[in-house]
């Protein structure tokens, strides 16, 4: 069996690497996570860095790609239901957050100026197949 290393997946913050590491252990997968500390420290570098790396032995990375497929990539509702688009009915919906009002801009921006990361943004979902943005209402 070879020890070297291969890389599964890349993802922006250490909380979304923890998550899936704690998955592929308990498929009894030894999961190695590199510059998790520094994106931690300075999550503003996870772009410049390439993000937080899940590293899998060789010989596991077939099944840990395996368990990673099988994860439902896209936003469920409190129900554990998929989000359907309003526009074309895919379920191929993400969540993200934006600034698009006063509120979160200047949010943002005195976020920017003092250092910290920004407290306040708005979030909405964006279909992949037609690229239509929207928000639930709760």
């Amino acid at each position: 069996m070879s020890d070297t290393f291969k890389t599964i997946a890349r993802f922006q913050y250490s909380t979304e690497a923890q998550i899936i590491k704690g998955r592929l252990e308990a498929e009894g997968i030894q999961v190695f996570l590199s510059d998790n500390l520094t994106i931690d420290t300075d999550p503003l570098v996870s772009n410049a860095i390439g993000g937080v790396k899940l590293k899998v032995f060789r010989h596991d990375a077939l099944k840990a790609q395996h368990i990673l497929n099988s994860i439902h990539k896209y936003s469920l509702d409190d129900n554990g239901n998929p989000i359907h688009c309003p526009n074309c009915e895919s379920e191929e919906v993400n969540l993200f957050s934006t600034i698009t009002d006063l509120r979160s801009f200047l949010a943002f921006l005195f976020g920017f100026i003092s250092g910290t990361l920004p407290f306040y943004s708005k979030d909405k979902y964006r279909c992949e197949v037609c690229n239509h943005e929207f928000n639930i209402a709760s």
